[in-house]
């Protein structure tokens, strides 16, 4: 067995691992990256699939991605805009197409006045919320107590108005049915974006692209750091004690080092043997938290067909397999590519059928949005993270009922020697590449911190 020594070892080459090990390498300390995948990213991946580039895993950039903004232009990274001239549209629960503009969905005059309502009052609510500390609001527990479909019916009878506020936070963002979360979850997903109004407006909660894909942010921080980035490399033991800790892989490495960072999803900590035990709260809460599921559809035509029709490619439906779709048309590509989601209990019923199915109903939910020529695309690609042996899920891990208020405070807390970043434990820019560079910046500091002392 190959064994090496640092004062570091991080687990995990996203967006955290990566930054972290760098910002530990400018504070003189010495690092090493065991990353499981053949590849550096994590939940970031830009790869060619049939002559079409596609971003398979996250993508966007958003205004107040403050962590984010700076490493783009650190690396020098050019943006551009998510296309959004013309029409967007939407299909009510008639099953009728309409086309608008603005933020609001068509609806009834009475529908309507509730949807914005609920949204006045969940922006009055997340300004009470801490990103950082949901927990602390005053009424966490009752909040983390009642599932976000219940709290919704509690406050409107209008099923269509519920059912477009729950699919900002269930199936857009946290990708679980909205029965299967707290409200207090859902305070902080959209407190993590900074208002609820946020979530609702596409324009900016998706609103730029990174020219080239965003997974270069950790590719360019991992060139950075040159072979103490290791490839394939399984973490299946750590062992720590009050002196350091020994990190063994499944291919023959051992690590050891004063401080382990583990910058990987949570739910993947069981499959990890640490000796001794983690504290039994610790093995608890990982118990409460699970991933989403959604499959990212990528559908790729000779040109962008919908502008043609004045559209600007954004659709939404909460009756529809897709419940959200978007020109996704990569910059300088005369190619049209539109980019759909579907997810929670849609993503479930799909995957119960055969591939070619799935392919023809999710096609056939695309062209219901954007016409019949959405059924031909040249290059269709479906992303999905549940089959990532290193991921299972997506977007990002989250609390089942009560697991936020009763859990939350020591979800980052470190074990010893033993550190936790990822995106899934931010506040600010939660399950975001925003969120994962902070949780990395976050934890290093904290690492130098002790080590100094």
């Amino acid at each position: 067995m190959t064994e090496l020594t640092r004062d570091v070892v991080i687990v995990g080459a996203g967006a955290a691992g990566t930054t972290a090990a760098n910002e530990l390498k400018k504070a003189g300390l010495s690092v090493v990256v065991l990353e499981a995948r053949d590849r550096v990213g994590g939940r970031l991946w830009t790869d060619v699939i049939d002559g079409a580039m596609l971003e398979v895993g996250g993508q966007w950039v958003s205004p107040d991605q403050d962590a984010l903004k700076e490493t783009l232009a650190e690396l020098g990274l050019e943006t551009y805009s998510r296309y959004r001239e013309g029409d967007s549209v939407y299909i009510g629960r008639d099953g009728e197409l309409q086309r608008f503009t603005g933020e609001i969905f068509p609806v009834a005059p009475e529908t309507e006045k509730e949807i914005v309502r609920l949204i006045d009052v969940l922006d009055g609510l997340v300004a009470q919320v801490d990103p950082d500390k949901p927990w602390e609001h005053p009424d966490a527990e009752a909040l983390d107590r009642i599932s976000f479909e219940a709290w919704l019916e509690e406050q409107t009878d209008d099923q269509e108005a519920r059912d477009n506020i729950a699919l900002f936070i269930a199936g857009a963002m946290l990708t679980k049915p909205a029965y299967a979360f707290s409200a207090l979850q859902a305070l902080l997903m959209a407190a993590s974006a900074g208002s609820f109004s946020h979530l609702v407006d596409a324009d900016f909660i998706l609103d730029e692209r990174v020219v080239g894909g965003l997974q270069q942010v950790p590719l360019l921080l991992a060139e950075r750091l040159g072979e103490d980035v290791i490839l394939g490399q399984p973490v299946t033991e750590v062992h720590w004690s009050d002196d350091g800790v020994r990190v063994v892989t499944d291919n023959g490495l051992a690590v050891r080092a004063r401080f382990v960072i583990l910058a990987h999803a949570p739910i993947l900590y069981p499959w990890i043997e640490f000796q001794p035990a983690l504290p039994r709260l610790k093995q608890q809460m990982h118990q409460h938290i699970s991933m989403g599921f959604v499959i990212k559809v990528h559908a790729v035509y000779d040109r962008p067909f919908w502008r043609e029709q004045g559209l600007s490619g954004t659709a939404f439906s909460p009756y529809e397999i897709s419940h959200e779709a978007y020109d996704n048309t990569n910059h300088g590509d005369d190619r049209g590519t539109l980019v759909g989601f579907v997810s929670d209990r849609n993503a479930d019923d799909l995957f119960r059928v055969p591939a070619e199915e799935r392919k023809e109903r999710i096609l056939e939910s695309l062209s219901h949005y954007y016409g019949p020529e959405a059924k031909n695309p040249l290059v269709y690609f479906e992303s999905d993270w549940g089959a990532e042996e290193w991921t299972r899920g997506a977007y990002a891990a989250s609390f089942d009922l009560g697991g936020l208020a009763r859990y939350g405070a020591d979800l980052r807390t470190p074990v010893g020697r033993i550190h936790f970043a990822c995106s899934d434990m931010a506040g600010a820019g939660y399950q975001h590449v925003d969120g994962a560079i902070r949780m990395g910046r976050l934890v290093a500091a904290d690492i130098v911190e002790a080590a100094r002392r």
